[in-house]
């Protein structure tokens, strides 16, 4: 029996312009009863080039911030204002692994790797999670001695350095936000900016106490509420990356919609081995064994039910890459039995 085959092929750097852009590939062979359907498909919200372009331009902010409040918190003595140029210290160093994953990402697809490299988005996340994990025990440990041991804060330089900050972060989280279609790295920058501006915001009311009250206590205490946003903002990436890693089936996404909707196709008898997970932001996969029926003049052919599955799962489900397999039912009943 004749088979056809049409290879994948990757699309080379640059060759799709800017903005949105997508790429599918269809194929189908039949032997020994059974057939696979497969497409392959990758679709951002936002283009790789410009995502390294906004994170460029987070990661300048970003260092500016780091200069200004790190001087700002050992000239003024301030621990809260120290803490929150450590928070955008780590900040800037994933994003800078963020840049390097996005240029290593965009290597083609080879024998040995056959996802690309796309998965390296997944381990800068991951090594950005545990550094600010790591930064936020040794604010609450500084913390923590401040408390017996209060140190003079100098208020008005405080005060100066956390309204730039508020602005600075005010201006990153605008470059990097994107929505539920952008990219881990850039929902994960805009997070840890979003917690920078709140602990900025913190920075300011404890120099607000200090200067009103004169209690110096306050600092220390503002600096473990930014170590626990930081543990907040870490842990969640932490945990979103590493789901990644075990394939866990997506969250935004039910098993059994995805089940019924394949299921309740004509000419569909039952679905199973249905397998979904993502191989890095944006890029969401999916395999399945489909079992058909062919009887009477209305018969569908294993192409029509191929292209009415992938569109499906594409326009319901936003899968863009899926590997099908087609069974009869006496291949299935075969199989149960042995």
């Amino acid at each position: 029996m004749s088979a056809s085959h049409t290879p994948p092929k990757h699309p080379r750097r640059g060759e799709h312009g800017h903005g949105d852009h997508e790429h599918d590939h269809a194929h189908g062979h039949s032997h020994a009863g059974h057939a696979h359907g497969h497409s392959h498909g990758h679709a951002h919200g936002l283009s790789r080039a410009g995502e390294s372009r906004r994170l460029w331009l987070v990661l300048g902010i970003a260092l500016a911030a780091v200069v200004a409040e790190g001087l700002g918190g050992f000239f003024s003595g301030s621990l809260a204002l120290l803490s929150d140029a450590g928070h955008l210290l780590a900040d800037t160093g994933a994003i800078g692994l963020a840049l390097f994953a996005l240029r290593v990402g965009n290597r083609p697809a080879d024998a040995r790797h056959t996802y690309g490299y796309y998965r390296l988005e997944i381990l800068a996340a991951l090594l950005n999670g545990a550094a600010l994990i790591a930064i936020a025990f040794f604010i609450a440990l500084e913390a923590f001695q401040r408390l017996g041991n209060p140190q003079p804060v100098q208020v008005s330089l405080v005060v100066a350095m956390s309204l730039i900050g508020i602005v600075l972060n005010g201006a990153g989280m605008w470059l990097t936000h994107a929505g539920e279609h952008g990219s881990m790295n850039l929902r994960g920058t805009f997070l840890h900016l979003a917690g920078d501006l709140i602990n900025s915001v913190g920075v300011l009311i404890s120099a607000a106490i200090i200067h009103f009250t004169g209690w110096q206590q306050a600092d220390p205490i503002i600096s473990f509420a930014i170590a626990g946003t930081i543990v907040w903002s870490a842990v969640r990436l932490c945990r979103e990356a590493v789901d990644v890693l075990l394939e866990g089936f997506p969250q935004h996404l039910a098993f059994d919609d995805v089940t019924a909707a394949l299921a309740k196709m004509h000419g569909v008898r039952a679905v199973h081995d249905l397998h979904v997970w993502t191989i890095t932001s944006g890029m969401v996969a999916m395999s399945c064994h489909l079992v058909v029926e062919c009887d009477g003049p209305g018969c569908r052919s294993h192409d029509e039910i191929l292209t009415e599955a992938r569109n499906v799962l594409r326009d319901r489900f936003r899968i863009e890459h899926t590997t099908i397999q087609f069974e009869s039912a006496e291949y299935r009943h075969e199989e149960l039995v042995h």
